[in-house]
């Protein structure tokens, strides 16, 4: 199979992942899809080959000519897709773009470049696009065929490259990608995870993440004589997220602005729960926003009476920056890899984490590249045919 009809056989498993189900994988389609890939690769010709209990595969294939002895690259990306849209019964089709609005099958369904202005650069690619219900699974099952289309290729070939490691992961989608990664079972010390969006972009920086759950307890009592009696824990839990600064959500900020982000708010008057994200891409001020919520909740004790509020802050993940540094060579041979198929590279930070980022810091220095596709996590997703062929190619450029 080329890439593309590789990338075609993929979406055709509905794999998104399940956040309500704490077995790995979440779902258990993605064991499906993973039997699959592994075989391939058993067949392909790649050694140790292994697809583990929790739906892990992991394969080499040896170095050829002068490269043989070089040190292992590694290539990693995910098999699941976001739980958040529709990952069943995809229709893919192609487009002949040129230009304009694409009307999808469900005849509803709009890409427009008024929303998208990227498409004005795509005139005269072919695109892969949804019907309209479902998302296309270009995150990361692009990544996944390109990587898999790569090893078929050098084993074909038989050109110099250095040894490969490959590997492929479940549940990436709701932060567990990397929970049970054999770090040790990898055979290479240095990798990219391939699960970015345009193609060109690498990177390499990323958000520092705590998640926080406050507890807000209040008192409850009959409304008609609840003077100087009650305390309404849903009016409580108001008071906090209006200390929280405007300004600084995800609707407001870019680049490397940091956030809170309010994700649920469940409860009553006698007890109400918020749930939320804490993000900085800049250690220091990460830090500031933690101990901001921390003093939040401290003073409103002080109003309310202590243990009225219940914070909790967890750390999710880090900037994967300081680990990618000393070994910046990743970064500058990924460049010349996208120069040499005719594509500009750009760094840019990722505004969240991916699997990269947790690796890093398990010792497994990790940056990001692009797949080549658009608008993930959406019904609108797109992957033009030739950024799949070019990011195969980049990847080939890695191994030498």
């Amino acid at each position: 199979m080329n890439v593309t009809e590789r990338f075609l056989k993929y979406v055709s498993y509905g794999t998104n992942s399940d956040d309500a189900n704490e077995k790995c994988p979440s779902s258990p389609v993605q064991l499906e899809l993973g039997k699959f890939i592994a075989e391939e690769l058993k067949v392909i010709g790649l050694e140790r080959v292994e697809q583990d209990e929790n739906g892990y595969i992991y394969g080499f294939l040896p170095g050829e000519g002068e490269l043989k002895n070089a040190p292992a690259i590694g290539f990693i990306a995910h098999m699941d897709t976001s739980p958040s849209v529709p990952g069943d019964n995809i229709k893919p089709a192609f487009v002949d773009y040129n230009g304009g609005d694409i009307l999808l099958a469900d005849g509803k369904t709009v890409i427009s470049p008024v929303d998208f202005p990227e498409m004005t650069a795509l005139k005269g690619e072919k695109l892969i696009v949804t019907d309209g219900t479902t998302l296309l699974g270009a995150d990361d099952k692009a990544g996944v065929a390109e990587i898999v289309t790569l090893v078929e290729n050098l084993k074909k070939s038989g050109t110099a490259h250095r040894p490969v490691a490959v590997a492929f992961t479940p549940d990436e989608e709701i932060g567990r990608g990397a929970n049970l990664f054999r770090v040790d079972r990898f055979e290479a010390k240095l990798a990219y995870t391939v699960d970015g969006g345009n193609i060109g972009g690498i990177e390499y920086e990323n958000f520092n993440a705590a998640g926080l759950r406050l507890k807000v307890h209040g008192v409850n009592i009959h409304p008609g004589s609840a003077k100087n009696k009650m305390k309404n824990a849903i009016l409580m839990a108001n008071q906090f997220l209006n200390m929280l600064p405007e300004a600084e959500t995800p609707a407001h900020t870019e680049k490397y602005e940091g956030f809170y982000h309010i994700c649920d708010i469940t409860g009553d008057e006698t007890l109400c729960t918020v749930i939320a994200i804490i993000r900085d891409h800049d250690l220091k001020k990460f830090a500031e926003r933690k101990e901001f919520c921390r003093k939040a909740c401290e003073y409103l004790n002080s109003v309310w009476g202590e243990g009225s509020f219940e914070c909790e802050i967890r750390d999710s993940y880090f900037n994967m920056r300081e680990q990618i540094l000393p070994h910046f060579e990743l970064i500058e041979n990924a460049e010349a890899a996208f120069r040499s198929v005719g594509v500009e590279p750009f760094t840019e930070p990722v505004r969240g984490g991916t699997d990269g980022a947790r690796l890093s810091f398990m010792g497994l220095p990790c940056p990001n590249l692009s797949t080549g596709g658009y608008n993930f996590h959406s019904c609108r997703e797109y992957i033009p045919v030739s950024s799949l062929e070019k990011m195969t190619k980049v990847l080939e450029f890695l191994t030498k």
